[in-house]
């Protein structure tokens, strides 16, 4: 049997960056706390003063909180086994699998906004309008707090330099997290619009309208995050761009072509490849390899080399 510690210099980690903290953790655990707060605080004032509008956003919170806390569980998982030898590639797809699960979640919220919101035209209810409007108006101060300290856009975890074939690949569970607080703040948003408008222009169809407005547009971030996370998760192949730089670094040689490659993600910003070169002049897989520039990110580089006609050369490392 093989005896690998005797072999060091062919041995590498296979955490890939995966068993440090993420900005992304630590900012989705404030906006837990700060959740969690104003949920008591709602939920104890509507108990108090009898408020069911103040109850009801109270208890949409506490699912608010549960759903940021799948995320926060991704973040800690895939940290805690980053370097467990049972994930051949680490454990960076769970950050993908935290931003699927949470897409999913935000569907299921925008499906039952649309139903309430229909069931609103189809039967319509009297509405308390100061209370509804007193408690949009904090629900949108609380969110619009969440999204600046998630500041998804802005996130560390881009490390933008001047190429941007990194941004392809980002951090999921993060965006998962964002968009959460973001359809939140959007909600709060319409509903301070509608409830205004149907309080003093007397259209209380406004409400239950700005209601499927809302999820049309949250449904449309949750498909384009499914899409995103499960291509990941499926291994789709990545970035046309990086796969662009890979061939032109390695046929900038006449006599070098590439007659198969694979490129996919193990992680935020972090991929995977495997390239087979045919060539008349055959080089050792090393020599390939310094060929890709440094800044793309890829870990686990494998190099097939193939003598072309003969084939009589195969080499992989």
């Amino acid at each position: 049997m093989m005896q690998h510690d005797k072999y060091p210099s062919w041995q590498h980690g296979h955490g890939f960056g995966q068993d440090q903290k993420r900005p992304g953790e630590v900012r989705t655990i404030i906006v837990i706390a700060i959740t969690g707060a104003m949920m008591v605080v709602e939920i104890a004032t509507g108990i108090l003063f009898g408020s069911m509008a103040l109850l009801a956003d109270g208890l949409h919170m506490a699912s608010h909180a549960a759903a940021l806390s799948i995320n926060v569980f991704a973040y800690i998982y895939a940290r805690h086994y980053a370097h467990d030898h049972r994930y051949t590639f680490g454990t960076g797809k769970v950050n993908a699998l935290g931003g699927f699960t949470g897409a999913i979640l935000l569907a299921i919220f925008a499906l039952i906004m649309a139903w309430e919101s229909i069931k609103r035209i189809v039967y319509p209810v009297e509405i308390a309008f100061n209370q509804a409007i007193i408690v949009a108006v904090f629900g949108l101060i609380v969110n619009g707090v969440s999204v600046f300290i998630l500041g998804y856009q802005n996130d560390h975890e881009h490390r933008d330099r001047d190429d941007h074939v990194h941004d392809h690949h980002h951090d999921h569970n993060l965006k998962a997290a964002y968009l959460h607080v973001l359809a939140d703040a959007l909600t709060s948003l319409l509903a301070i619009f509608a409830l205004l408008t149907a309080k003093y222009l007397g259209l209380l169809w406004m409400d239950p309208l700005m209601g499927i407005v809302g999820a049309i547009l949250v449904s449309r971030w949750s498909f384009g995050l499914i899409r995103d996370a499960s291509g990941v998760l499926l291994d789709k192949r990545g970035s046309e761009e990086i796969i662009t730089k890979i061939k032109n670094c390695i046929e900038k040689n006449d006599s070098n072509r590439i007659s198969d490659l694979h490129l996919w993600s193990v992680g935020p910003n972090i991929n995977a490849v495997i390239i087979t070169v045919v060539t008349s002049d055959p080089k050792p897989a090393e020599h390939y390899k310094q060929l890709i520039p440094s800044d793309l990110n890829l870990v686990h580089v494998t190099v097939e080399v193939h003598q072309r006609a003969r084939n009589l050369n195969s080499s992989s490392l």
